[in-house]
């Protein structure tokens, strides 16, 4: 067991620190923010994936409980390949130290939960105050598109179900058709790819765990590659000037082609539509993704090592 839990935390920091600071000098994900998204996700199952594993063979250790129900399918040569007795002394602190983030992150999750529920209620009794007369849907709009009168021009999108787009007067004033189209059509690739929940998953082990590189830069790179991601697919239906003068309209009140911190992404964005990056070709993005799926395996391979040995 000593084995298998040394192997578990050399691979949860390798996942944790090193790798994810490589990860955000890269330049390719600003090429692939899809697939770049999913490595990011594949890094943090890695390390849940280890604390988990790690979490049931201590307390396999320190418990007989446990032990007997984790281990009550298994032959007595597999319960005794993984020697448990022998992690006895330190076992029990470390079973603690993992149960109590193990819940921590439980309680972030949780609240992260209630809270987007929260202000996703209270948006939506806000704007049955701003227009509770106005219909659902618009002739011509892929799913429900609501106006709201506004003199200033944006677009959002409201995570639901099914998901709600509002766009302003303005936004109707200053954009041309083929530039409104390309806004929804941003909008709806978050609401396709249920941008939300990943927001809502690196937020909350931003918040719980904000030492923790991996999940410091996962939520930072998170709420940017969304937004890449979504011009990607604007893009490619409605062309990438097209989308970018659309962006430029949509944030010109608020100076998006400023370098202050605030707007720093809307001007790499609007750069990265006019001058589009050289994408990965398929191969390599085939490659990357598969190899980012098997990372996850790692752990658990390492924790059935011992019981597959035994049944060798």
């Amino acid at each position: 067991m000593t084995v298998c839990l040394l192997l578990l935390s050399a691979v949860a920091l390798t996942a944790a620190v090193p790798v994810p600071r490589a990860l955000t000098r890269a330049t390719w994900p600003e090429r692939e923010p899809v697939v770049a998204l999913w490595v990011w996700q594949c890094l943090v199952a890695t390390v849940l994936l280890c604390c988990l594993t790690a979490l049931a063979l201590a307390a396999a250790a320190v418990f007989g409980t446990v032990r007997a129900q984790l281990f009550a399918p298994a032959p007595p040569a597999v319960t005794a390949a993984y020697d448990l007795s022998s992690g006895s002394p330190w076992a029990a602190a470390l079973t603690v130290l993992l149960a109590c983030g193990a819940a921590w992150t439980t309680a972030m999750l949780a609240r992260q939960l209630v809270e987007a529920r929260r202000r996703h209620a209270q948006a939506r009794a806000h704007l049955r105050e701003r227009a509770p007369d106005l219909p659902a849907g618009l002739p011509g709009a892929r799913g429900p598109l609501l106006v709201l009168e506004d003199e200033y021009p944006d677009a959002w999108w409201m995570p639901g179900s099914p998901p709600q787009l509002i766009v302003t007067t303005g936004a109707l004033h200053r954009l041309t058709d083929h530039q409104l189209d390309a806004v929804l059509t941003h909008e709806r690739g978050h609401a396709r790819a249920r941008h939300d929940w990943l927001l809502h998953l690196s937020t909350a082990l931003a918040t719980g765990f904000p030492r923790i590189p991996l999940f410091a830069h996962f939520c930072d790179q998170t709420h940017r590659l969304v937004e890449l991601a979504a011009d990607d697919t604007a893009s490619r239906r409605c062309g990438h000037l097209t989308t970018a003068l659309a962006l430029i309209e949509l944030n010109q009140h608020r100076g998006v082609l400023s370098c202050a911190s605030s707007h720093r992404l809307l001007g790499e964005r609007v750069d990265r539509l006019l001058e589009p990056p050289p994408r990965l070709g398929r191969r390599h993005r085939a490659l990357t993704t598969a190899v980012a799926a098997l990372v996850p395996l790692l752990p658990v391979l390492i924790t059935f090592a011992p019981g597959l040995t035994a049944l060798a």
